[in-house]
């Protein structure tokens, strides 16, 4: 890693450039963190490339000039229904960092699920395989568990009504959909969760799926102090239980 570089203090690039859809929660010359919508990719597909987390950070470090010199790198990905903190790199060492250290980070998340979790609080386990390119399983099976990835996914119970529960979260393994498919395993699906929970049937009130990444704690590549950026959960979480 490349030593800490003595650079004037920072300046973010003028408001009319602030990124749609993001909001940011803390910068420097390294790495920047935003508070992504649900809704918005975070990287571009073959059927959307523009409108994305990514492009539109992009287009706010580079201020509006697309043959600006200035870039950032993807970390890591939240899925398009789910909001919270996104953290992108500024030059390829600090994103070389940040991944080979991911799995010492913490992340947390809060989700509103539906019915009871069998216990306040514990640890989900599983073997998740991938099945086609859009949807994970937990493996049943010796041979479908060679096929998997072990995964674990820590929860507590934070507030629960009679129809639902807020539940908050720490991966503790970065799989593909882990979260989703972990409480779904338990009986109880994301609220809003059309891949994992059958929903969409008729359910009033739910517009969109209730998983937040609330919160990140890393080292800082060149400081090496702990950073931990929060992300508001959002309105809508706790007006399920009003």
């Amino acid at each position: 890693m490349p030593q800490h570089r003595l650079d004037k203090q920072f300046k973010r690039p003028p408001k009319k450039y602030q990124p749609k859809g993001l909001n940011i929660l803390f910068e420097d010359r390294d790495i920047i963190f935003v508070d992504k919508a649900a809704g918005l990719l975070t990287m571009g597909n073959e059927r959307e490339s523009d409108r994305t987390a990514y492009s539109n950070i992009t287009d706010y470090v580079s201020k509006g000039n697309h043959k600006s010199p200035h870039r950032v790198f993807i970390v890591h990905r939240l899925d398009r229904e789910t909001s919270g903190v996104l953290v992108f790199a500024k030059t390829e060492p600090v994103k070389t960092y940040l991944q080979s250290e991911w799995s010492n980070f913490n992340k947390t998340y809060y989700a509103v699920v539906h019915g009871h979790m069998p216990k306040q609080e514990g640890i989900i386990s599983s073997y998740l395989v991938e099945q086609g390119v859009f949807k994970m399983y937990s493996a049943t099976n010796p041979d479908q568990k060679k096929q998997g990835k072990l995964s674990k996914t820590s929860y507590k119970v934070i507030k629960q009504n009679d129809t639902h529960s807020l539940v908050e979260l720490n991966i503790l393994t970065g799989r593909k959909h882990q979260i989703r498919v972990h409480l779904a395993d338990k009986g109880c699906p994301v609220v809003g969760d059309k891949k994992y929970g059958n929903e969409g049937k008729g359910e009033k009130g739910v517009n969109r799926l209730a998983l937040h990444a609330a919160k990140l704690s890393i080292k800082h590549p060149f400081t090496k102090h702990d950073l931990t950026i929060t992300a508001p959960t959002p309105d809508y979480f706790e007006a399920m239980f009003r």
